[in-house]
């Protein structure tokens, strides 16, 4: 289970509940980073920075979205490195043209598979130790279930290590997917709002899937609580929960303030 980090509050947070990796997602740092939908307005620049902040305050393996790879196979080569460098695991890049969309809003389009796989080479071939490739298929709701299936072994073919069909819509494509694909496949448990079925995580592991990630764990709960809050001091002028206080210390503590007094001690004078 991998749920899903946006910034490095909710990356420092995963990590103190006792999860074992994250997944950073694009949605997530489009949304906190610029205020934006995830609809292809933030660069690999700011992911990558992104990225590389969730690495360090977290200390834990991360699965990080890479959008499409912001460009042809020549761009794919500099965001392997650029990712690499920043210290994550593993990169997932999908095959929706560029801008590409979130997976579950309307109006994707995907690029031709054969396009793709030139892609996915040159992913695999850039990487310069066990960097993880993970092939994305937004195919689904494009092309149907045989395309998607089709396309994520094509991919894996071309040298992704694992596959990720965005999107499947029944139970039964949920349980068909690693059937039929040939590695390791990942799923987005994206909520229940979405056409994807919600299943408990033994379930998951029961059906074959490898890793499952949760992107909005984190930013949905975040936005409904910061809004409640905010709320509640503009119509009644009190900004806190009194059910569940969190003051300064509280805050801080969440971020590592513990980690930092004993450096603070270690090397003070006295």
């Amino acid at each position: 289970m991998l749920p899903g980090a946006y910034d490095g509050i909710s990356a420092r947070l995963i990590a103190r509940t006792g999860f074992e990796a994250i997944y950073m997602t694009g949605a997530g740092t489009s949304a906190s980073r610029i205020g934006q939908p995830d609809l292809g307005l933030i660069t690999m620049t700011e992911m990558v920075e992104n990225a590389t902040r969730i690495v360090e305050c977290s200390g834990l393996p991360v699965i990080a979205d890479a959008d499409t790879g912001y460009g042809n196979a020549l761009n794919i080569v500099r965001t392997v490195r650029e990712y690499e460098r920043a210290g994550v695991a593993a990169i997932h890049i999908g095959d929706q043209v560029f801008p590409k969309r979130c997976g579950y809003l309307q109006g994707k389009e995907v690029i031709p598979s054969n396009e793709f796989v030139q892609k996915i080479k040159a992913a695999a071939d850039s990487r310069r130790s066990d960097f993880i490739i993970i092939a994305r298929t937004d195919a689904r709701s494009v092309c149907g279930l045989e395309e998607a299936i089709a396309r994520a072994n094509l991919y894996i073919e071309a040298g992704a290590d694992m596959a990720f069909v965005e999107g499947p819509q029944s139970i039964e494509e949920v349980r068909e997917i690693p059937r039929r694909v040939k590695a390791p496949c990942l799923i987005n448990m994206a909520g229940p709002t979405t056409k994807t079925p919600v299943l408990p995580i033994d379930d998951l592991k029961q059906i074959g899937y490898k890793i499952s990630i949760y992107p909005g764990v984190c930013m949905g709960t975040a936005i409904y609580a910061m809004e409640q809050a905010l709320r509640l001091l503009k119509e009644e002028g009190i900004g806190w929960n009194f059910a569940h206080p969190m003051g300064p210390h509280e805050i801080f503590s969440a971020v590592g303030l513990e980690e930092w007094s004993t450096l603070e001690n270690k090397y003070s004078l006295e």
